[in-house]
């Protein structure tokens, strides 16, 4: 087999992966269907800028071991229920031991919701507005290496994007949390050059309208 590059490990069914998805067989799983891959439904898309809130200061590993939790807990993300939600709701949160129970969080996340159909009115879904911030081509690595990533923890877009979120009244949504978003739901592709991942991805990108 080939020396492989600077991040990326072999598993058991020797197919090279981004090495931050070693660490559990669930964690390869989310690597090889999810991470990357294009995402335009506006509750996995509201459901990830939650959760990349929930995240601050722990591993996502954390949070994708309890994202089942969640979508129980906070109705499977539907922003227009969550946005109801009242000061009973986020006792009763509080007092969830299967989510992160910090209080500025899941008040952050019923005040997102709100924010989330303002969104929906003026750009007509979350996806349309997101997607107004995919980088343009010419902007990205010409090679995603580790040694591109480790110095790209943000891009001009995720920072524009989350001084807009701001502006509207977001929270928990700074340039760090706003790239992860776009890595995540495939506003970009940072599937290491050499996993076998990265162009499956690259291809489901190009059948988006």
């Amino acid at each position: 087999m080939p020396r492989l590059a600077p991040g990326l490990f072999v598993a058991d069914d020797t197919c090279p992966r981004c090495r931050w998805c070693e660490a559990s067989a669930a964690y390869r799983h989310y690597h090889d269907h999810e991470w990357g891959f294009p995402v335009t439904d506006d509750r996995r898309l509201f459901e990830k800028l939650c959760l990349e809130g929930f995240q601050a200061g722990l591993s996502w590993l954390t949070i994708l071991n309890k994202r089942e939790n969640f979508r129980a807990a906070f109705d499977g993300f539907d922003a227009e229920r969550v946005a109801r939600y009242t000061a009973r709701d986020v006792e009763r949160l509080l007092g969830d031991a299967g989510i992160v129970r910090h209080r500025g969080k899941i008040e952050s996340t019923i005040n997102n919701a709100q924010r989330v159909l303002e969104l929906r009115a003026e750009f007509g879904s979350l996806s349309a507005y997101a997607w107004r911030h995919e980088p343009a081509a010419r902007s990205r690595p010409k090679r995603v290496t580790l040694a591109a990533l480790k110095a790209m923890t943000t891009s001009p877009e995720s920072v524009a994007m989350s001084k807009d979120l701001k502006q509207r009244g977001w929270s928990f949504v700074g340039p760090t949390t706003v790239y992860a978003f776009m890595q995540a739901m495939g506003l970009v592709n940072d599937h290491l050059e050499g996993c076998h991942v990265r162009e499956r991805a690259q291809a489901a990108r190009a059948t988006l309208a």
